[in-house]
C-alpha cells in the first residue's frame, strides 16, 4: 500500500512555529487561511469571526481591561501582521514586538539579617532623610513593628523589643532610634494576630473572585 506525504504524522518540530502558542494550531490555521483571502470585507469579517472563538477559548481574558484590543493585537501577531486591525488604536506596533524589556534592578548586597528583608532597609534610609520631629519618631516606631513582625515570622519565637532596637539602630549606622515614649513595641501576638487576618482576608478574596470567574464561564 503506497502512502503520500499526507497521510504520514507530523511532528511539531517539522511544522511552522507558533507566534502565540497559548491558542493551539488550529487557530493558526484558520489565521493562515484568512491572510490568502483577497477580499478585504470578507478577511474583515472572517477576522471577527476568530476574535469570537479567540475569546471563548481564553475567557479569563474578559476581566483584564481593553479585552477586545488584546485579542486584536494577537490575532495580527499571529498573522505576521499580514492581517489590519478595524481601526488604528487595535493595530500593535510592529517595532515593539521584538524590542527587549530593560532588566529590573536586582539587590546585589546581602542583608546582615536576611530576615528583615531589602524592603526595611529601603524605610530606613529613607527615614534618615526625615527631619527630626514627631512624625519621623512614630516612622521609625512603626519600622520597628515591621521588623519585630518579620523576625517573628521567620524565627517563630519570641523576641525582646531591646533586640529590635538594637538592630534598628545598627542597620541605619546609628542615626535611628526609638523615642522614649515608644520605648515599648507592639505584643508579639498581636502583630501575628494582624498577619493571619491579612491572610485570611486574602484567601477568602480569591475564593469569591474564583466563584465569580465559574459564574461568568457557565453564563
Amino acid at each position: 500500500m503506497i502512502t503520500s506525504d499526507t497521510d504520514k504524522p507530523q511532528y511539531n518540530t517539522q511544522r511552522k512555529n507558533l507566534n502565540i502558542p497559548e491558542y493551539g494550531r488550529h487557530i493558526q490555521k484558520m489565521i493562515d487561511q484568512i491572510v490568502e483571502i483577497k477580499d478585504p470585507e470578507v478577511r474583515m469579517q472572517k477576522s471577527y469571526g476568530i476574535i469570537q472563538v479567540m475569546g471563548n477559548l481564553n475567557p479569563h481574558l474578559r476581566d483584564i481591561k481593553q479585552f477586545q484590543h488584546k485579542l486584536w493585537h494577537h490575532l495580527i501577531i499571529m498573522s505576521d501582521f499580514q492581517l489590519k486591525a478595524p481601526s488604528a488604536n487595535l493595530q500593535p506596533p510592529k517595532e515593539n514586538l521584538n524590542s527587549k524589556s530593560q532588566k529590573l534592578p536586582y539587590p546585589t548586597k546581602t542583608l546582615k539579617y536576611r530576615y528583615y528583608g531589602n524592603n526595611i532597609k529601603r524605610m530606613i534610609e529613607i527615614a534618615k532623610t526625615w527631619e527630626d520631629n514627631e512624625l519621623k519618631d512614630f516612622l521609625i516606631y512603626c519600622i520597628a513593628n515591621h521588623m519585630k513582625k518579620n523576625y517573628l515570622i521567620w524565627n517563630r519565637d519570641s523576641v525582646e523589643d531591646h533586640v529590635i532596637i538594637e538592630h534598628l539602630e545598627e542597620l541605619s549606622q546609628g542615626q535611628l532610634s526609638l523615642n522614649e515614649k515608644y520605648n515599648q513595641l507592639s505584643p508579639s501576638e498581636l502583630l501575628l494576630k494582624a498577619r493571619g487576618k491579612d491572610h485570611r482576608n486574602n484567601g477568602q478574596t480569591y475564593k469569591r473572585r474564583k466563584k465569580k470567574n465559574k459564574y461568568k464561564r457557565h453564563s
